[in-house]
């Protein structure tokens, strides 16, 4: 009876994401007809306006936020089982805040040392924007790697999280002091989030680095699972425990920086998330959780896309806007229970 249940549940899960992503399709400022869709995705279609508007902007857009929301999510499932804490996120460790401290010295320095608005480099920016974020967020996810390599405390490493990311956000407002303020409109609204930033072209290298960090997450259920035990009980079956934390931040901090390089600093996905997956599944089985919260990461990004992406709000809606007002309550709930 479980087992099915548990199939059910997927299947649901599943039939709901093809459901938000057709939709994501669908909805816009301009509102395409379901048979035209599959017209176009089967290149039946002769209107060259709804292959532009669907192959280059809403399909990139919808699979953007599918692989983002799935690598968001499983991210802070490794970190909520590594640090025992249930409102842990991949943004505890600081690398979003280093990514942002590298778009920020892009953006802010270059444009106040040159006196021009690196907005106005066109296609350059973008991929500069890109590219910073992912050094920076590498930068910082090396120097966590450092620390809890030499570290057995995750409560010490939490907290060296915290202060490195009050340093980068620290450099960051230096920075938006001497900038144009251009630059500064630019750098926010980067902070906001948004799936549009990927397009065609930058597609198969997102898709590709997201799909091989997934994969890795696979392997690591079983070490999970052990480390729920707790650390005394892990170690008496043989299991490394800083050797398997490093590997657990190196992987969740390699989704988090790709996704964040793309598409800037989502929040709340990866912390509400596994809470969902755990109050659906009524498991502690990451056999079960890991693929469980993808799913639900996917649905939940594409919910808050289609959301963003609405007719009323002419598609300049913040992802963060709808992530925060979807991930609040359940992060309150979790402290309520938690209370309880």
């Amino acid at each position: 009876m479980k087992n099915r249940k548990i199939v059910f549940g997927i299947l649901g899960i599943i039939i709901l994401g093809s459901i938000l992503f057709i939709l994501n399709l669908f909805v816009g400022s301009v509102t395409v007809p379901l048979d035209d869709i599959f017209k176009v995705l089967l290149k039946e279609n002769t209107d060259n306006t709804l292959n532009v508007i669907i192959f280059n902007y809403r399909l990139p857009q919808a699979l953007t936020a599918l692989l983002a929301g799935a690598a968001l999510a499983v991210a802070g499932l490794l970190m909520q089982t590594l640090f025992r804490n249930p409102l842990a996120d991949p943004s505890m460790l600081g690398i979003s805040s280093g990514a942002s401290l590298g778009v920020g010295i892009v953006i802010l320095l270059t444009g106040a040392i040159s006196g021009t608005a690196v907005s106005s480099f066109g296609w350059w920016s973008t991929i500069g924007v890109s590219l910073a974020a992912f050094i920076g967020a590498v930068m910082v996810l090396f120097v966590m790697l450092a620390f809890s390599s030499r570290m057995k405390d995750m409560t010490t490493l939490i907290i060296i999280g915290l202060m490195i990311a009050y340093l980068a956000g620290s450099i960051t407002d230096i920075l938006k002091f001497f900038s144009l303020k251009e630059d500064i409109h630019a750098f926010v609204i980067w902070g906001m989030g948004s799936f549009s930033g990927v397009g065609t072209s930058k597609m198969p290298i997102f898709a590709t680095s997201i799909i091989i960090g997934l994969f890795f997450t696979f392997f690591l259920s079983k070490n999970l699972n052990i480390l729920l035990l707790g650390e005394m009980y892990a170690e008496n079956l043989g299991l490394n425990i800083r050797k398997n934390s490093v590997i657990i931040i190196l992987v969740s901090g390699y989704l988090t920086a790709i996704v964040t390089a793309y598409c800037g600093p989502i929040a709340f996905v990866g912390l509400a998330m596994p809470h969902i997956a755990r109050f659906l599944f009524k498991s502690s089985d990451h056999r079960l959780l890991i693929p469980a919260t993808m799913l639900i990461g996917m649905d939940m990004a594409l919910i808050c896309n289609l959301i963003a992406r609405m007719p009323g709000f002419d598609g300049n809606l913040p992802v963060n806007a709808v992530t925060a007002f979807i991930g609040a309550p359940i992060v309150i709930s979790v402290i309520l229970k938690s209370r309880k």
